[in-house]
């Protein structure tokens, strides 16, 4: 149940192997659904999910009821509604897996535990931090000179897995262009 995780650990920090039993321990599985909701608008975050087998979505609905995608995660990395989860205020969007999912779940109490018990943990949070505002930036910023076609290319290039594991709506989506777009500009590449 935890090969994923560890593997994902040590790929990441170098950790003695009662360290990696603790932070392992404290880790619960949950099997979702295909689009089951984790985190409703109104709701506080208070767990942060490592993707053992699936996916997971981020997004918003807008007052005239479409949906925008904010992010994604895939099997071998780390998922949650950050700010909620670190401020403790409603989430004001959703967490929602995007098929038949298992996750490792662990507690807000459980994590931040864990950062201060122990240091790769810690090191570990750190660099999923960094390579989650890397991303975010890339794409804000990235996509504001750019046409359509230059957004996927810029989502083969940095996020792969999104395009085939993800519909074309919600792809879409996070790209910031029409469904009927990005599926005519994924005929032509």
């Amino acid at each position: 149940m935890y090969s994923v995780l560890e593997k994902f650990i040590k790929s990441k920090v170098e950790i003695d192997a009662q360290s990696l039993e603790r932070i392992c321990s404290c880790f619960v599985l949950l099997k979702t659904k295909r689009n089951q909701i984790l985190l409703d608008y109104s709701q506080v975050c208070n767990f942060y999910y490592f993707i053992n087998k699936g996916s997971i979505r981020l997004f918003t609905i807008s007052k005239d009821g479409n949906e925008s995608s904010r992010f994604f995660a895939f099997q071998g990395s780390f998922a949650t509604a950050l700010p909620s989860f670190i401020d403790q205020l409603p989430a004001e969007e959703y967490l929602q897996t995007i098929e038949k999912s298992e996750l490792l779940c662990i507690s807000r109490a459980d994590f931040y535990r864990l950062v201060k018990e122990i240091p790769q943990f810690a090191q570990l949070y750190t660099e999923i931090l960094e390579l989650g505002f890397i991303i975010a930036q890339k794409r804000i910023y990235g996509f504001q000179g750019f046409d359509a076609l230059d957004k996927v290319k810029w989502v083969i290039k940095h996020q792969p897995q999104l395009l085939l594991k993800v519909s074309n709506k919600m792809a879409a989506s996070y790209l910031g262009i029409s469904p009927s777009t990005l599926s005519r500009i994924k005929s032509k590449l």
